[in-house]
């Protein structure tokens, strides 16, 4: 074999070879260096983009991406001119007077129920927003302490974690939010329909030391009161997510005017005083679902495996209304196609009850120690259909949602009676079972908070509930801006007669 001669010509080949190592080379050599964090560290601001198709559902993930993607938002606030307090009022009111005549005149506008709803959202001092946040970020993976009831204290944070959904969702840029045409944030006082208070109440009731939360809750109270808008209307369009029924108790009778976001009304008297809740003034907000979403393909797939009738896991022993939990435990157990359960926290705990609920037609939702409970919502987003067992229940979004659609309601009195509940569940047809089921399949999106929140989600229904409370919030101000003395007070919609005729009749 013939060698080749060192001195031939190097081939074309070999040489477009070299030239392109060279250029590459000389490329890398003179590019900018990339920085650190874009080197190392992928982007997440990403997974708050609309366009994007990684949409949020966790509150410890979202919470996550929130705390460490996203600056500290400051709101850009009018600093209103007086003389004294008094005056500062004074000019905010004309200010605001000011701007509902443009929109009142305005021939396009139907004000006040003109959509987007307006929302000013109150830029107070870390301690009372990111501090908290950051409180529960930091702790809730080494703190396992329970309530005395033995719920876990960071699932029942997370459960009313309501005040970070929709505080993150309205102080994200507009361009991030699916929801700009139903509420905007302004920026300015006298442009506001409602103004937000960003105070996390829950977080601080349960992770604050008892003396060092009373105090928390004190100075914000003051600061919350000594808001010239406040001052105008004492609080009458100013909301409060006070989610928890512990949460802020020391002061809220000092600031039941405002709007709360709560659970339940519990008219039984036990967590709410008389005249602090009714609702022509306050929202219901649903808890956040402990479970995964069981869809309609999830509900076709599992169909044949829900050989369970009625199915229960949960504490069997509450306080105050939960204690109908005793008499129908006593009612139902060793029954023939039922499961009762003693509910236990953890992952295993939760992965017993989402098995439970998607291997069963019916779920038990009895009264806990308020009259709502966390396990309506793990029933809807499981597709097992709830049987509401608590005569004092409000419902959320019940303006807009119809409940019977999708549940099945008894009162204690007849749900207690031997075998009636069985035998009305047994009544219960299997078209009317399967149409109940697709109709927990449409309903589930209404109960998935989320980060960006999306259309129809629970952040969008309650801003649509709140557009239909306007009228009146401007009302009820308006009327104690007007009253003198001797004048009759505030008149509310406190009704509190027992219902005797709305739940299911049983055989």
């Amino acid at each position: 074999m013939a060698l080749r001669n060192p001195k031939t010509p190097i081939s074309s080949t070999i040489l477009f070879i070299l030239s392109l190592i060279l250029i590459l080379f000389i490329f890398t050599l003179f590019s900018p260096s990339p920085s650190l964090s874009s080197s190392f560290i992928t982007p997440k601001s990403h997974l708050f983009s609309p366009s994007s198709s990684s949409i949020e559902y966790s509150f410890v993930s979202s919470l996550e991406i929130f705390l460490t993607t996203k600056g500290k938002f400051k709101n850009v606030v009018k600093q209103f001119k007086g003389n004294d307090d008094v005056g500062i009022v004074q000019n905010l009111d004309k200010l605001i007077w000011d701007y509902e005549i443009e929109r009142i005149y305005d021939k396009d506008s139907i004000f006040p129920v003109s959509l987007p709803v307006k929302v000013y959202v109150y830029d107070m001092p870390d301690k009372f927003t990111y501090d908290l946040l950051w409180l529960f970020h930091n702790s809730y993976r080494e703190t396992s302490n329970l309530t005395s009831n033995g719920s876990p204290v960071h699932r029942l944070i997370e459960q009313h974690s309501i005040d970070y959904w929709l505080w993150a969702d309205l102080i994200a840029p507009e361009s991030e939010r699916p929801l700009k045409k139903l509420v905007v944030r302004v920026d300015r006082q006298e442009e506001a329909d409602l103004f937000y208070i960003p105070f996390f109440t829950t977080i601080s009731f349960f992770l604050l030391e008892k003396q060092q939360c009373k105090a928390l809750y004190r100075e914000a109270f003051k600061w919350i009161t000594d808001q010239p808008a406040w001052k105008r209307s004492q609080g009458r369009d100013h909301i409060m997510p006070v989610h928890h029924p512990w949460s802020f108790k020391s002061v809220r009778k000092f600031v039941k005017n405002a709007i709360w976001f709560l659970p339940d009304m519990d008219s039984t008297g036990n967590w709410y005083k008389p005249g602090q809740v009714y609702l022509e003034k306050d929202l219901i907000l649903p808890y956040v679902p402990n479970l995964e979403l069981c869809d309609a393909q999830c509900l076709s797939e599992t169909q044949s495996k829900r050989t369970t009738l009625l199915f229960f896991r949960g504490r069997l022993k509450r306080n105050a209304g939960g204690k109908i939990r005793s008499k129908l435990v006593s009612e139902l157990t060793n029954a023939e196609g039922v499961v009762i359960e003693e509910g236990t926290a953890g992952d295993a705990g939760k992965a017993a009850a989402q098995s439970g609920m998607r291997n069963s037609i019916f779920c038990l939702d009895p009264a806990g120690d308020t009259p709502s409970s966390a396990r309506l919502f793990d029933a809807i987003v499981s597709g097992c259909i709830p049987v509401i067992v608590s005569d004092e229940l409000e419902l959320p979004f019940e303006g807009i949602l119809d409940y019977r659609k999708i549940a099945l309601f008894v009162s204690s009195e007849d749900a207690t009676q031997p075998g009636q509940l069985l035998a009305y569940l047994k009544t219960i047809g299997a078209t009317q079972i399967r149409e109940m089921q697709m109709n927990l399949a449409k309903y589930s999106r209404h109960f998935l908070y989320s980060h960006p929140a999306q259309l129809l989600g629970p952040e969008d229904l309650t801003w649509r509930m709140m557009a239909g409370k306007l009228v009146n919030i401007k009302l009820h101000t308006r009327r104690l801006q007007r009253v003198v003395k001797g004048s009759r007070s505030i008149c509310t919609c406190d009704c509190r007669r027992p219902n005797t005729s709305n739940s299911s009749p049983l055989p």
